[in-house]
């Protein structure tokens, strides 16, 4: 939806879930020599001031990435998958001061080789904007389109070097967006079977979202999801409880880091006993 600001979540569990699984999945990329492309479907603005007037709203980030952050006091013992990810996330800071958070195509630029690309679509005119700003020196690296991302991928699947990573992480705030998902998988799959896919999603009560994995599942036959539930679902039905990765031929070594680090980010970032993590392969 048009109304959605990720500024206003930014640094939450969620990206924190996501970025991390995206840092790895960009260190396994650049294994090989030969360059890949990584598409962000919903990019958004690409940075977010955590001490801006949308981030203090709710302070997400403080149940979230600064859980994280040298000299916290819950600050988990970091693995080095986890430290790598803070990593990332330092570099936009200064003097060990957390103002910044970097968004999924950000860390990704930070991560890629010079002849890899990015290809990024963003539909919010505002956020548009910012983004074309916080990519104004990544030259032609990087292509951004203000558009769909849903109705986009045509233009970019298979991409020219036959490897490539997307990332679909909608809002969620328009229900059709589930269905978007599953036909925007059905398309991309039929045009560049080999590509690696991540697919964002909240844990809702809500049926549609609780039935996304299951029919993800069904589009091909490797895979892998990771969910993590920070607190027991509200009486009411209401609010995000947690999120998960669906991750479509992921690489072979996910699955061992995501079992010894797993145990770590639930631990960091749980909000009440609930909190749990799931993980499932193919």
């Amino acid at each position: 939806m048009l109304s959605y600001r990720h500024s206003f979540h930014a640094g939450n569990h969620a990206d924190l879930l996501k970025h991390f699984v995206l840092v790895q999945l960009l260190r396994y990329f650049n294994q090989k020599d030969k360059p890949y492309w990584y598409i962000d479907t919903h990019a958004g603005a690409g940075c977010y001031q955590l001490d801006s007037v949308h981030a203090k709203k709710n302070a997400e980030f403080e149940t979230g990435i600064t859980r994280l952050w040298p000299n916290n006091d819950q600050q988990c013992n970091l693995s080095p998958e986890i430290a790598d990810y803070v990593k990332q996330v330092r570099t936009f800071n200064s003097n060990n001061k957390l103002r910044l958070y970097p968004g999924s195509p950000l860390i990704a630029l930070q991560l890629m080789r010079p002849d890899d690309r990015l290809r990024l679509f963003e539909l919010h005119s505002t956020d548009y904007r910012l983004l074309c700003g916080n990519f104004k020196e990544a030259g032609r690296r990087a292509a951004i389109t203000h558009g769909d991302g849903f109705a986009e991928i045509k233009s970019v699947l298979p991409p020219p070097p036959r490897r490539g990573l997307m990332l679909i992480d909608p809002s969620y705030e328009d229900k059709r967006d589930y269905l978007r998902v599953v036909a925007t998988m059905k398309e991309a799959l039929s045009r560049f079977p080999g590509g690696t896919y991540a697919i964002w999603y909240p844990l809702l009560q809500r049926g549609d979202a609780r039935q996304l994995p299951e029919k993800l599942k069904k589009l091909a036959p490797d895979w892998l999801n990771v969910s993590l539930m920070v607190r027991a679902p509200q009486a009411d039905g209401f609010g995000m409880h947690g999120s998960g990765l669906f991750i479509v031929n992921p690489p072979w070594t996910l699955k061992k880091i995501l079992q010894s680090t797993m145990p770590l980010l639930t631990k960091a970032l749980a909000q009440d006993d609930s909190a749990a993590f799931k993980l499932e392969t193919s």
